[in-house]
């Protein structure tokens, strides 16, 4: 099976393919500022091998970090109409309350507040006011919105207020843009519902953004579905990332520990993935990278997406030197490398530029950096290195030697021996583990449902059974499928032994449903 991973980074636009289980070929471009041109560039890069266009590719999947800086930087954003099913109760903390003033002044539209919802246990809090939803879309409709979020309570638990609720919506505001949070979130109400109104506020950008992505590959001459990668390192086809983005938002490094582990064949390690402008570490367990516990904050928001723990420090390929080397980072030339630093005729002192006046980095023009004095090297150096122990042995959970995996663009800042680890691996192709880690991302299956009459591992097996045949529907090789996931939470106040289950499973994309042209997007 032969597929081209693609990660859009803030610095570089990486790809590589992959056959079966070997790096055929990488590339790396500069990012462009429209960010399919990247892409484009890098496919182009990538053609230029003959072993790249001998055959078919099976898929492309492309890792992005472009929803999540778009919400981190506040741009290209819908103003959202937010629907709130919980009334009487749940009405102290209204939607945005918890939000950054900057951000919630670009996204709130309308709000509104409707009685409806369920308990903790899955039994009606309150009939659904379906005439206050249909006034609350008709507000929705006259102050122009056409992206909304609607979130009941408990509606992982019992989503028919938010799905009859989006139904009335719908009949309202046809062409709206509508995310249910029970798609995205767990029980927690604003964390689920702040998750629903940040989707809702980038369904234009990622209908556009994925309708580029596609024409890009289609410029190219490829002929091969669009895969979007996952926070958890498996792929949505591209027709659900246009309705759930923010389902992308952490791929970037969850693809690049991914990509780590695939290229070095550890499964248990710290990593450090050091790009043209962060430095994200992290630590592997069993090949996937260490989730966070508690609340994630995105852009200032309380979420409670599935991420990687990370820490990440502003230190990059492109970060800052100042005169006396003391001081690195944050700031970076990030994608203007080329154009910025010194070494390609710019004007500003960049960790590159002191890499290849050491001898460290090949890149450049070296007679540019040879004026450097070697005590601003060393101290460079030695901040840099400083930078990477500290915050490596932060990450760590315990005093075990775990091996630390160095790789991306800007992997040369990180020294052969850091303190708290056996040792310092480099791998080929670690500058493009990040697209590594995209290629070979599985595709998921998931079941969340109430089942009732029957015993806990019949339960189980039968939800194991659904989400297995959704893997498959969405290309899961069948023969691959590992249950990665299994949760079950009794409901004794409701009659027939009552238990809720969710079950996660993973599998290797198959060739054959890799060729089946992708379905056309639902109506949301």
């Amino acid at each position: 099976m032969r597929r081209i991973g693609i990660d859009v980074g803030g610095t570089n636009t990486d790809a590589v393919l992959i056959a079966g289980s070997n790096v055929v070929r990488a590339v790396k471009t500069a990012t462009t500022a429209d960010v399919t041109g990247g892409i484009l560039a890098a496919l182009k890069a990538l053609s230029r091998f003959p072993e790249v266009t001998g055959q078919p590719i099976d898929a492309v999947m492309i890792g992005t970090t472009h929803f999540i800086n778009a919400v981190v930087q506040g741009r290209s954003l819908n103003r959202v109409g937010a629907l709130r099913i919980g009334l009487p109760a749940g009405a102290t903390l209204p939607p945005f309350c918890d939000w950054p003033p900057a951000l919630a002044d670009l996204v709130r539209g309308e709000v509104a507040m409707v009685e409806g919802g369920h308990d903790y246990d899955g039994r009606p809090f309150m009939p659904l006011d379906r005439a206050a939803v249909t006034a609350a879309a008709h507000r929705f409709a006259a102050a122009g919105l056409k992206a909304v979020a609607i979130a009941s309570v408990f509606s992982p638990i019992d989503p028919s207020c938010e799905t009859e609720a989006a139904e009335i919506v719908r009949t309202i505001i046809p062409d709206a843009a509508i995310t249910c949070s029970h798609e995205l979130g767990r029980i927690g109400l604003l964390e689920r519902e702040n998750a629903a109104l940040m989707n809702a506020a980038l369904a234009e950008l990622a209908r556009e953004t994925v309708a580029a992505f596609e024409a890009a590959i289609a410029e190219s001459g490829l002929k091969a579905p669009l895969y979007i990668t996952q926070n958890d390192g498996t792929v949505m086809l591209a027709a659900h990332a246009m309705r759930q983005p923010v389902l992308s938002f952490a791929s970037g490094a969850t693809n690049s520990m991914r990509g780590a582990a695939f290229l070095s064949g550890i499964a248990d390690a710290m990593v450090i993935d050091v790009g043209g402008t962060t430095t994200d570490i992290g630590q592997l367990r069993h090949g996937f990278p260490r989730e966070a516990n508690g609340v994630v904050e995105v852009g200032g928001v309380r979420t409670l997406f599935r991420m990687p723990d990370l820490l990440s420090i502003g230190l990059g390929g492109g970060s800052h030197v100042e005169a006396d080397g003391d001081v690195v980072g944050p700031l970076s030339v990030g994608h203007r490398l080329t154009t910025e630093a010194l070494v390609f005729g710019g004007s500003r002192l960049t960790t590159s530029d002191v890499a290849v006046a050491a001898g460290m980095l090949e890149l450049g023009d070296r007679a540019r950096v040879a004026h450097l004095d070697p005590a601003l090297i060393g101290r460079m150096l030695a901040r840099a290195h400083a930078m990477v122990e500290e915050n490596v042995d932060r990450m760590k959970t315990d005093s075990a030697p775990l091996p630390l995996i160095a790789v991306g663009g800007g992997a040369f800042l990180v020294p052969d021996a850091v303190a708290g680890t056996s040792q310092v691996v480099r791998v080929t192709h670690g500058d493009c583990a990040n697209a590594v880690g995209a290629a070979i991302a599985q595709v998921s299956g998931e079941i969340d449902q109430v089942f009732q009459g029957m015993g806990r591992t019949e339960a189980v097996a039968a939800a194991t059974g659904l989400a297995q045949d959704r893997a498959v529907a969405a290309g899961a090789d069948a023969a691959t499928l590992q249950t990665i996931e299994v949760e079950d939470i009794p409901l004794a106040y409701l009659p027939g032994n009552a238990l809720r289950v969710r079950v996660r499973v993973v599998g290797i994309l198959g060739r054959r449903a890799s060729r089946r042209r992708p379905p056309p997007a639902a109506p949301s």
